[in-house]
């Protein structure tokens, strides 16, 4: 089967340079992002589309426009409009033709753009309203019961409007397949940054492309110790990257980069003496083949 790919670019985002980067200082981290006056690196919040000749699957849907005027500067989103549905516009679609949309986790960044823009007084509602929404058991049973440290990083109602729907599909951990996606796709899970993260496999004519979500967010972290000061378990984070990374270094596959800036998806090399790399960097996707 054909499979095209497409980079959708959602609102950007401005985040603490310190927090994205873990314990890697400054004088190192400023070589790959540069701050601004308030020590905030810009992000993206980009998402997948995978083209099929009879349905369309987008993986992610970034941080969107939900929050209000107040919350948007404190977390950095850039735009008020929601540039997801902007940039599905650009190739001809809204969100009611996508098919499947798969969230690696439910942190605001990666599944707000699920939600309407902010009104003021205006209740949010869910979009996408003829897909199949797809999750993995832990991811969701995190965003209902979060722990204290990472509770104000999920958006309370929006499990519940998930629910409503009667389109949502959990994934069991022994599974490693959706029923929506189908054989096709292969679903890898990994617990270092949030327990349950979903990495969707696109099986593909030039090698498999793997959504790196927030195990692998950029070229950055492409080097086997960077790890964020978000992650729940940066060491086994770290072994869980390795892994990845080792089997796209053997099979020719590559990465998606959901918050690089200026990179959506690059091809993962390893060295003589165990050093990660990437080549063949692509700033967007306009319908290439898997």
């Amino acid at each position: 089967m054909e499979r095209r790919l497409y980079s959708i670019e959602g609102n950007a985002q401005k985040l603490d340079g310190g927090a994205m980067f873990g314990n890697a200082p400054r004088s190192l981290w400023e070589r790959w992002a540069a701050p601004d006056a308030r020590n905030r690196i810009e992000l993206a919040c980009r998402a997948l589309l995978v083209r099929e000749p009879n349905r369309n699957i987008l993986l992610e849907t970034g941080i969107g426009a939900f929050f209000d005027p107040e919350m948007r500067d404190r977390y950095g989103v850039v735009e008020p409009r929601h540039v997801l549905l902007d940039s599905l516009a650009d190739i001809g679609l809204s969100d009611s033709d996508i098919d499947v949309v798969v969230l690696s986790h439910l942190h605001f960044d990666h599944a707000g753009g699920l939600l309407t823009a902010w009104r003021e007084g205006e209740a949010w509602e869910l979009l996408f309203r003829n897909a199949t929404y797809v999750v993995s058991r832990a991811a969701w049973d995190r965003a209902r019961a979060p722990h204290a440290r990472d509770k104000a990083s999920f958006i309370p109602e929006l499990t519940a409007l998930l629910e409503s729907s009667g389109r949502l599909e959990v994934v069991e951990p022994t599974k490693g397949r959706s029923e929506a996606l189908g054989e096709a796709y292969r679903l890898h899970l990994s617990n270092g940054h949030t327990p349950g993260l979903m990495l969707t496999e696109v099986p593909g004519q030039l090698g498999p492309v793997i959504f790196g979500a927030d195990l692998v967010p950029g070229r950055a972290w492409v080097h086997k110790s960077i790890t964020m000061g978000y992650d729940r378990f940066p060491e086994l984070l770290i072994d869980e990257k390795s892994r990845l990374m080792d089997d796209l270094a053997a099979r020719n596959g590559r990465l998606f980069f959901t918050h690089d800036p200026a990179c959506a998806i690059a091809r993962i090399t390893k060295d003589e003496v165990g050093r990660y790399g990437s080549v063949n960097d692509r700033r967007y996707l306009r319908g290439d083949l898997a």
